[in-house]
């Protein structure tokens, strides 16, 4: 195997992982596993399994808090959009047998192509191809967000009413699961200032679709074509019936514009679309209107949110950190960024950082 340390062994076994796979897929000579450790969230496994290439989805070893590692929720979303609009890699098993490799797992094809991670590749670096990455990007958030969840079977997904409501308070919640460690490193008090605005401020009102809960330029594969298209939509570990203003708020805080300041987590936050040659924000925001014929009203809101939600993911990273559940560099990182984040979002709260 390409990895031997401890940790990789506490993510799979590889012998009831290869007899599970021989009864999905047939017996193959040719097996090995590979840890990706791109992922800030769920691990994923490459397998090489004859002669095609698979991806498995698994949660980090350790606890974790509610809700947040939901793998099979990815499998079943992704399962039903597969003869949709919306592109998503192919699903092939799902398992909640936790001996086989200590928790809840599922097999996917990988989809080949790039995601734009640091940057766009070099055959798509000219201005149609520039500006074709940021249209695709919310072309297919509006697809995502105008599937017929009942043709798809997706009706019982969530529960829509009061979504919005919720994500405020569920990550208040998170945040408190994270500081029952983390607390005894460190307070954030922004963080209550942050979280009684958000409570104060939230929309009564707003659509019933589909979202995906963590969409963004570094979650999605573009294809080896030329000019780009999206190929796959990763990550869906977050998806339900909700409000699609929380989507687009989540992805444009992602989406940087020239005028930005230096970002607060640049360990997750890149820069290259502050060219000239990709859509702004508020293009962006523009085209998602005219796809969906939606109106995105409260971008001061839902950013804010979008924030808060990044700020709870970064402490329960470093929650994780401080147990010794996690192997990323970045997670210690969290100490220092999570407060930044706060003031990130308190600056949205002022005005400070507009669309």
């Amino acid at each position: 195997m390409a990895d031997t340390d401890d940790y990789f062994e506490r993510l799979v076994d590889v012998d009831r992982l290869r007899t599970f796979l021989a009864a999905e897929l047939g017996p193959t000579e040719t097996y090995s596993v590979e840890r990706h450790e791109g992922g800030n969230s769920n691990e994923t496994l490459t397998v090489e399994w004859g002669d095609r290439t698979l991806i498995i989805r698994r949660p980090p070893p350790g606890e974790t808090a509610d809700t947040a590692h939901d793998v099979l929720r990815e499998h079943e979303v992704m399962s039903a959009l597969q003869d949709t609009d919306v592109p998503v890699p192919t699903t092939v098993a799902a398992c909640d047998d936790h001996s086989l490799i200590g928790s809840d797992f599922y097999v996917m094809e990988r989809v080949p192509g790039d995601v734009p991670r640091a940057g766009v590749p070099e055959r798509l670096s000219t201005p149609e191809g520039r500006r074709k990455v940021g249209e695709e990007l919310v072309d297919t958030l509006a697809k995502i967000n105008q599937v017929d969840v009942e043709a798809v079977g997706l009706a019982e997904f969530g529960y829509p009413e009061g979504y919005t409501e919720r994500q405020v308070d569920r990550w208040h919640e998170q945040l408190e699961w994270a500081f029952e460690v983390t607390s005894e490193e460190r307070e954030v008090p922004a963080l209550d200032r942050v979280s009684e605005w958000l409570s104060e401020n939230t929309p009564e009102e707003y659509p019933h679709t589909l979202v995906h809960g963590d969409y963004k330029h570094d979650n999605v594969i573009f294809g080896p074509e030329t000019p780009p298209r999206l190929n796959a939509v990763l990550d869906w570990e977050m998806s339900t019936l909700g409000d699609p203003f929380f989507d687009l708020g989540w992805m444009l805080s992602y989406w940087r514009d020239a005028k930005d300041p230096d970002p607060v987590l640049p360990e997750l936050v890149t820069r290259f679309m502050e060219h000239e040659e990709f859509p702004t924000r508020r293009e962006l925001v523009t085209r998602w209107e005219e796809r969906t014929g939606l109106s995105y009203d409260n971008d001061r809101f839902y950013r804010t949110l979008a924030v808060y939600k990044l700020a709870g993911l970064g402490e329960m990273f470093f929650r994780r950190h401080l147990e010794g559940n996690a192997d990323n560099e970045m997670y210690p990182k969290m100490r220092e960024r999570v407060p930044a984040l706060a003031d990130r979002a308190e600056r949205i709260i002022d005005g400070e950082e507009p669309l």
